[in-house]
C-alpha cells in the first residue's frame, strides 16, 4: 500500500510540474504548437481520404452518405472565413474543442475496422489512423490547457453523440464506403479545427484578419 502511495504522490507531482510549466508558456507558443498539430492531422486526413478514392466501387459511391449525415453537422459552425472571423476567441476554441471530442469514439471505430479493411494500403491506412488517434490525443491535451488559460466560456463544450458501433460494416463493400464516408466527416471537421486555431494564432500575433 506504502508503495502504491509513493507512486501516486510521484505521479501528482509530475502532473502538477506538467500544468505548472505549460502555465508558464506564453499563449502565442501554445496556439502556434496547437496550430501546427491542427495542420498535420488535416494534411494526414487529407492523404487517407485520397489513398481511400481510387478503391471505392462506383456502387460504393452510389451508397456514400450525404456529408450533411456526419455525426457532427449537428453543431452551428462559420460557413466561411468572412463568418469565422467575426467569432470571439473563446467560441472559436470551444468549437474546435468540441469537433474534437466528438471524434474520440468515431477514431476507435476507423482504427479497428481499419484492421480487416478491403484496400492493397491496408497496413500503412491502418499505422496513418493510429497517428491520428495519437494526434488527435495530444491536441486535445494542447487545446485542454488553453481552454484554461482563455477563462469559462473557452471551456464550454458541445456533446455531439456518436451512435457507431464497434465496426462500420458487414460485407466489405460496405465496410469500404462507411470507412471512406466517417474519415471523410473527420477531414472536413479537421479542416475546421485548423480553420479556427489559425484565426486565434493571428490574433494573438495581432496580425490583420484578411491575413488569416
Amino acid at each position: 500500500m506504502a508503495h502504491r502511495g509513493t507512486n501516486g504522490s510521484k505521479i501528482f507531482i509530475t502532473v502538477l510540474c506538467i500544468v505548472a510549466a505549460c502555465s508558464a508558456v506564453p499563449i502565442n507558443d501554445l496556439l502556434d504548437r496547437a496550430s501546427q498539430r491542427s495542420d498535420t492531422l488535416h494534411s494526414l486526413s487529407t492523404t487517407l481520404t485520397q489513398d481511400l478514392n481510387n478503391h471505392v466501387p462506383p456502387i460504393g459511391w452510389m451508397m456514400m452518405p450525404r456529408p450533411s449525415l456526419c455525426h457532427t453537422s449537428s453543431l452551428q459552425t462559420p460557413n466561411d472565413k468572412e463568418q469565422t472571423l467575426q467569432l470571439s476567441e473563446s467560441d472559436l476554441l470551444s468549437l474546435a474543442r468540441s469537433l474534437l471530442q466528438a471524434w474520440q469514439d468515431p477514431l476507435v471505430d476507423l482504427s479497428t475496422s481499419a484492421n480487416s479493411l478491403l484496400h492493397p494500403s491496408q497496413t500503412s491506412i491502418s499505422n496513418k489512423i493510429r497517428e491520428l488517434q495519437e494526434h488527435s490525443k495530444n491536441l486535445g491535451d494542447g487545446l485542454d490547457i488553453l481552454s484554461g488559460r482563455m477563462g469559462p466560456a473557452a471551456q464550454a463544450i458541445s456533446s455531439l453523440p456518436y451512435r457507431g458501433g464497434n465496426d462500420i460494416g458487414g460485407d466489405k463493400i460496405s465496410q469500404l464506403t462507411n470507412f471512406h464516408f466517417l474519415l471523410s466527416c473527420f477531414r472536413r471537421d479537421s479542416h475546421k479545427i485548423d480553420s479556427f486555431l489559425k484565426v486565434l494564432r493571428c490574433r494573438a500575433a495581432k496580425v490583420q484578419p484578411e491575413m488569416c
